[in-house]
């Protein structure tokens, strides 16, 4: 099969990068940090989480920005114990969703064991509805918190997730060829569980990535900010040939994050990681083609018209 940069009419060494900006819509604060950097486009893209409470804000703004490329980040946990969020679907049942308090469960493993397939599909579609009628150009969809992937307890929904990128058109973060932390191809089995559900995806008409990478969303204890740039320096420069997307949840460090979140100092690390000048020089030394997910978009929608 074809790499996903190849299908997009690249050459077989070309290593194209897409840099996206997750938790759009989390606070007021994450939303200052990453209209910053959609504006500079320090940042390929970004996704919002519709369930949250400055979802509309961040809703708003991406629909007075449809030149930018903006997907729908799709929640189904709720990790932070000051704030929470729950479903956005309010046709029927969803009780499998949710804590008794009426919340999403607090990590992926509840989540993967409580979840009914139907109430998921109907919480996806949802949230994708949501934000279209908020006026925005959905270029593509994620997952928050890997949630919908299975990696927990092997459960997954990523058949339910396929059908609705599917049908609204839009390409999906799921890497084609695993890879570790460190860089490595992972053990055949891991490799061959994500080679399957990228053929799975590509059977729906779903374009996905070949690679998806980031550094620990947690700092190491002690973590400067020399180090943390030293180690996406590092990163960088053993991308691969193929599409790669890299993760980075950034914003600005105020005290509305610090009163929920359990990693604010690093948050504002990585809104300055990809504005700093080493970083961008970085880039530009690896030859690092950058592209956005509209891209992708395109070319599926293409593939399966009639």
């Amino acid at each position: 099969m074809k790499s996903t940069a190849e299908q997009l009419g690249y050459g077989p060494k070309d290593r194209l990068l897409i840099i996206n900006a997750d938790d759009f819509g989390v606070c007021h604060s994450t939303n200052g940090g990453i209209q910053k950097l959609m504006e500079e486009r320090t940042v390929s893209s970004t996704t919002i989480m519709m369930p949250c409470a400055w979802a509309r804000e961040a809703a708003q703004w991406s629909a007075s920005h449809s030149r930018l490329d903006v997907g729908v980040h799709l929640t189904f946990t709720s990790e932070w114990d000051a704030m929470k969020w729950g479903p956005v679907y309010r046709g029927g049942p969803s009780q499998s969703l949710t804590t008794a308090e009426g919340y999403f469960h607090k990590d992926a493993k509840t989540f993967e064991r409580r979840a009914e397939a139907g109430q998921v599909k109907q919480e996806i579609a949802a949230q994708i509805e949501m934000a279209l009628t908020l006026g925005i150009d959905v270029t593509h969809a994620d997952n928050h918190m890997g949630s919908l992937y299975g990696l927990q307890t092997g459960r997954d929904f990523l058949s339910e997730t396929f059908d609705a990128c599917a049908h609204y058109g839009l390409p999906f973060r799921l890497p084609r060829y695993l890879l570790l932390e460190s860089g490595m191809p992972a053990p055949p089995e891991l490799a061959g569980q994500a080679m399957k559900q990228a053929e799975a995806a590509a059977r729906k008409g779903v374009l996905v990535l070949d690679y998806l990478v980031g550094l620990p969303f947690r700092a190491a204890p002690k973590e400067t900010y020399a180090q943390f740039k030293a180690q996406m320096i590092a990163l960088i420069k053993r991308l691969k040939p193929g599409v790669t997307e890299i993760i980075i949840h950034p914003s600005f460090v105020t005290d509305e994050l610090a009163a929920f979140h359990g990693e604010p100092l690093r948050r504002g690390m990585e809104l300055d990681i990809f504005r700093d000048a080493e970083v961008q020089e970085a880039l530009r030394q690896e030859s690092i083609i950058r592209i956005g997910w509209r891209e992708l978009r395109q070319h599926q929608r293409k593939r399966s018209a009639p």
